[in-house]
């Protein structure tokens, strides 16, 4: 499977990881350790001593460093191997363990694959409506048993939800829906405004829409590679004009591929603390609300896609295009294109060494 390697993935809600605790995850196909240093910062290293090869995620975390379940070495969080109970105590040169940069933003871990030296901060996507300091976060996580980009497929085509959520999140008015797609560098939004739409009965319940109330609702999803979006959803009584400063509620989507086959999915929404202490239940609930149809809908639909394909390539299956495809078929082929020149150009790295 190929791979965009030299980006920011989600490795976990920051607090998945507490003080002195650490936690195995696949991404990309290798096994990470993930662990919290007696100071507070997370790291991130290869899944194995280089002694017997033991998972240093059954060891313990000891001050700054974590200690290999089997033999005791400790290591810190640049992969240095600091501690050896054996012997005369001298540390073996090799005893090193491969290290990810990782950086805390955003309610998230980050985790960067690629070259150490090209990691940088500022490449990470602007999530700050996810910001704990600010806002209220109602976040959750699921793993998927299917690739990543069928994940992005189903947040960048929503005209899915009018038969795979009609009693939820959807009706047959958004496959009506005006759609448009921008592209702004390798950032593209895809974006969706229904009219005169009734609102599902169970999401009328939940915002407390007075039944029967006609809307006009948008859905604009913004996606970075390789697959963190964020979805504004608003609504107005219908025919009501939409401007800067109507009322939107952000929906966060992170998606960080475990295998060809398996996905971590990492989703939130949030309201500014502004709007008062009961909306920290309301965020909550919203994420509750949403894992119901993502959970029993969504995932298996994804994953029987995933079996359906039978381990085949996407494009080479010849998927038959629809009108509502134009974004998420846009997002599969600027990422290709990124993988591309990102093994381009680590080829001419290697053909000039």
């Amino acid at each position: 499977m190929n791979y965009l390697r030299n980006i920011w993935y989600v490795a976990g809600w920051s607090d998945e990881i507490a003080p002195g605790a650490c936690l195995e995850r696949t991404f990309l196909e290798e096994s990470v350790v993930l662990f919290r240093t007696a100071s507070g910062a997370v790291q991130a290293l290869q899944n194995r001593c280089p002694h017997r090869f033991a998972p240093l995620s059954m060891g313990t975390v000891v001050g700054e460093t974590i200690q290999c379940a089997y033999h005791g070495l400790r290591f810190d969080g640049a992969g240095q191997c600091r501690h050896n109970p054996h012997g005369d105590g001298a540390i073996p040169r090799a005893a090193r363990v491969k290290h990810y940069p990782v950086v805390e933003r955003h309610s998230a871990i980050w985790i960067w694959m690629g070259t150490e030296e090209k990691a940088n901060a500022d490449l990470i996507p602007d999530f700050g409506v996810i910001d704990a300091e600010n806002n209220y976060v109602g976040k959750d996580y699921l793993a998927v048993k299917a690739n990543y980009q069928l994940e992005t497929d189903n947040i960048m085509d929503l005209s899915h939800i009018a038969f795979l959520h009609p009693d939820s999140l959807g009706n047959d008015v958004v496959r009506e829906a005006e759609t448009e797609v921008i592209q702004d560098g390798s950032t593209l939004w895809s974006k969706r405004q229904t009219y005169r739409e009734r609102l599902p009965p169970a999401l009328e319940a939940h915002y407390g829409s007075p039944p029967g109330t006609w809307w006009d609702r948008w859905f604009d999803v913004r996606w970075d590679a390789p697959a963190a979006m964020l979805l504004w959803v608003g609504s107005l009584p219908a025919g009501t004009p939409r401007t800067d400063q109507s009322k939107q509620i952000p929906f966060v989507h992170l998606f960080t591929p475990e295998t060809d086959i398996t996905t971590h999915y990492w989703f939130a929404t949030s309201y500014p603390r502004s709007m008062g202490p009961r909306y920290e239940d309301r965020a909550k609930r919203d994420v509750a609300f949403l894992r119901a149809p993502f959970e029993a809908e969504d995932l298996p639909m994804l994953q029987a896609q995933q079996m359906s394909m039978a381990g085949a390539e996407f494009w080479d299956l010849k998927p038959v295009l629809l009108a509502g495809d134009a974004a998420a078929v846009r997002a599969r082929r600027l990422l290709d294109k990124l993988i591309k020149a990102e093994q381009q150009a680590d080829q001419a790295a290697k053909a000039g060494t």
